[in-house]
């Protein structure tokens, strides 16, 4: 089966007729409609329905198209590698962070600042996604480096890490809390507050394996968020939980609304690691910036 006519399929349906997609892959019209004629010849089945409102994949269709964007896909990745090798190359006082919302929400910023003390000419790009995305954009070139968790790196080869620093997530309320008005407070009575999750996926399963193995069930509402801002308004103002570490949730940022609960579980605990792809070794610049994130995170996890 030709790897170039699955393409050309992927391309046609998602445009939805084989003009479109002829002016997008920059070939004529002809030329792409023999090509698929070919391949529906060579399966001797029908792969597309053509009527007057375009054309939709059949059952079939719909199946090649699911390995068809798989092999779109690693073309796309494959070219931006390279155009972005070239780039880099180019721009050699250029590079790309990408990091979680509360390391950059923290941490970060500060050791930019105290980066820029001696690199004031090279051109810094901060990302800030979720951890499974910014993994992707590590594998397809569009970060030179993650600052994250350890977790979840070694599901694609190619990847190493090396821990900068340990820090702790603490379980957050406003001060005024009904919770602090208790004599004893832990994880049952904690459950019976709705919850707000930062980082959308990971602090839900975080706090669905603490409550797990304590038999307890996952609160009646839980928000899941990707902002650190968001996370802190909302536990402010309301009675909502949220896992944040102790140097943003005491911090100026939270206008000392907030305090940390007394509970605790081992799997608070993370480990914050550089990841940078095997075949990409790092910058001056970026060693330098990594030098003082793995400082300063020491310094804000002892507070």
């Amino acid at each position: 089966m030709d790897a170039q006519k699955l393409y050309y399929l992927s391309v046609i349906i998602e445009q939805g007729s084989f003009r479109k997609a002829a002016e997008r892959l920059g070939i004529s019209q002809p030329a792409l409609s023999k090509s698929i004629e070919r391949l529906e010849t060579a399966l001797n089945v029908r792969i597309l329905d053509r009527n007057s409102r375009g054309i939709s994949p059949t059952g079939v269709g719909e199946v090649l198209y699911s390995h068809a964007r798989l092999i779109r896909d690693d073309i796309e990745r494959a070219h931006y590698t390279v155009s972005n090798a070239v780039r880099r190359k180019a721009e050699t006082r250029s590079i790309t962070l990408g990091t979680l919302p509360t390391l950059a929400a923290s941490v970060v910023p500060r050791a930019v600042s105290r980066w820029r003390r001696d690199d004031a000419k090279t051109t810094l790009k901060v990302v800030e996604k979720v951890q499974i995305e910014l993994l992707l954009d590590l594998l397809r070139g569009q970060v030179d480096f993650i600052v994250g968790r350890t977790e979840y790196y070694d599901l694609v080869d190619g990847f190493r890490q090396r821990v900068l620093f340990r820090d702790q997530l603490h379980v957050f309320a406003r001060r005024q809390h009904p919770l602090f008005a208790q004599p004893e407070t832990d994880w049952p009575e904690a459950t019976r507050f709705p919850w707000v999750c930062t980082m959308v996926g990971h602090q839900r399963n975080l706090l669905q394996g603490i409550l797990n193995a304590r038999g307890l069930a996952m609160p009646e509402q839980v928000t899941e968020c990707t902002s650190i801002d968001f996370t802190i308004s909302l536990v402010s103002e309301s009675d909502h939980l949220g896992m944040l570490p102790r140097y943003i949730g005491t911090s100026a940022r939270s206008g000392g609304a907030l305090a940390a609960l007394p509970i605790f579980d081992g799997k608070l605990n993370r480990d914050i690691a550089l990841i940078t792809r095997v075949t990409s070794p790092m910058a001056t610049a970026g060693n330098a910036l990594v030098a003082h994130i793995e400082a300063v995170g020491a310094e804000m996890a002892r507070l």
